[in-house]
């Protein structure tokens, strides 16, 4: 590509993520990233077979996300988010402080089985119903809960959260060295977040909650979800063990699951169908045009040409200066985009597994700085909306700027210091 084809494609992929992060009038997030790419391809920027190969590379992500959107709703579907969060409410005994402990221990678990999206998407409207029903000061405490966990706990495994997955690529870890790296961290994170988050809503935990709290009864397509959650955990933890893809096996089990609901009630499967956020794929697959266009345009190798020796000199200084970039970064391209730009820098680059590491907990932590920095935030706020409930951003932001950093912080240096 000339010069000039290379600043066309940087200011027009640029345009393309502002209005993904912005969404300009209301328009979707997938419009800007669709739009984007057939304009790349239109205006001869980029070649429509490049443009196919990038859509092409994203195959194992995009059945992840439906194979995870499936779970999700067929379990929220059949109240088992609901069920979850009301047990929660019960065990609580009244205390504010306990059912923030407990909706938080839930929130990890989806966030850890199920992806970070789930937590923002399903857990989101139980949690609501829930405090309604516990009739707490404020449900804002509980309910940020559902937005900072689901980053915080978005890598204690690899099917935490689909940006890990568009990070490491083909160079997936297996379990096992997965656990070793990151175990530290990830309990590190989730600590902090818990502490401080809890600290920074102490006033809003005052008082008694109430106790009748009705347990919506579980129905039989209730109880097969839950089964094919459970049997789905332990399908894809086989699959990272043994370092196999965890695209297919997670479409598999979705599709598995939603299936045997429907023949349990003899219920269609439309309704099912209708509430998956299939525009999600278009979104996803539109970014990895748009990646696969900066590729070409010779920004992969600027970076590796100016990165790679400095991050290999010192590579515990690079490990922590490249996870605290990245982390703030993604608050302003969204982690997403730059979790597929970094993936391909780390593919592209021959770095030190530090650095890599810091790389990949910056594009999870990050996110909870803005609501604009993960697609699970922008979820959650839209799942307030939808409850006629709002938390504005810059509330948002000040409240990041307390709750993150120490968690980055911490997750890093267990990285840095790691023998």
């Amino acid at each position: 590509m000339s010069f000039s084809v290379n600043t066309a494609t940087w200011v027009l992929s640029a345009l393309t993520v502002a209005g993904v992060i912005f969404r300009p009038m209301r328009v979707p997030e997938w419009v800007f990233a669709a739009g984007g790419a057939v304009l790349l391809v239109g205006l001869g920027l980029l070649p429509w077979r490049e443009a196919l190969h990038g859509v092409e590379e994203g195959g194992d992500v995009y059945m992840f996300l439906a194979g995870m959107m499936l779970l999700a709703e067929t379990a929220r579907r059949e109240g088992l988010f609901d069920t979850l969060a009301a047990h929660a409410a019960r065990m609580a005994k009244g205390s504010p402080h306990r059912l923030f402990t407990l909706i938080f221990l839930i929130g990890t678990l989806v966030t850890v089985f199920l992806s970070n999206d789930a937590t923002a998407v399903v857990l989101t409207p139980a949690v609501i119903a829930v405090t309604r029903a516990a009739r707490v000061s404020s449900p804002i405490p509980y309910l940020l809960i559902c937005a900072f966990v689901a980053n915080a706990a978005s890598f204690v495994l690899p099917i935490s959260n689909p940006a890990n997955l568009v990070v490491f690529g083909q160079d997936m870890p297996a379990l096992q060295d997965w656990l070793a790296r990151f175990s530290l961290p990830s309990v590190l994170a989730l600590a902090a977040t818990f502490f401080v988050l809890r600290w920074t809503q102490d006033a809003d935990l005052k008082g008694r909650t109430s106790t009748d709290i009705a347990i919506p009864r579980l129905s039989a397509g209730g109880r097969i979800a839950a089964f094919g959650l459970v049997a789905a955990a332990f399908v894809l933890l086989g699959c990272s063990a043994l370092g196999l893809s965890l695209g297919l096996p997670t479409l598999a089990a979705g599709l598995l699951t939603g299936f045997a609901v429907m023949l349990a009630e003899r219920s269609s499967p439309l309704p099912l169908i209708k509430e998956i956020s299939w525009d999600t794929l278009v979104l996803v697959a539109g970014l990895f045009v748009i990646v696969r266009a900066l590729e070409l345009s010779g920004l992969q190798t600027v970076l590796v040409q100016a990165l790679q020796e400095p991050l290999n000199d010192a590579p515990r200084v690079g490990a922590l200066l490249a996870g605290a970039v990245v982390a703030f970064g993604t608050n302003l391209t969204n982690n997403l985009p730059l979790g597929l730009l970094a993936g391909a820098f780390t593919t592209a680059a021959d770095l030190p597994q530090r650095v890599v590491d810091g790389i990949l907990i910056g594009v999870n932590l990050g996110p909870n700085l803005s609501v604009t920095g993960s697609l699970a935030t922008i979820l959650w706020l839209t799942a307030l909306r939808r409850q006629g409930l709002s938390f504005s951003t810059w509330r948002f932001l000040k409240l990041g700027f307390v709750v993150m950093p120490p968690a980055l912080l911490l997750a890093l240096m267990a990285v840095v210091f790691q023998p």
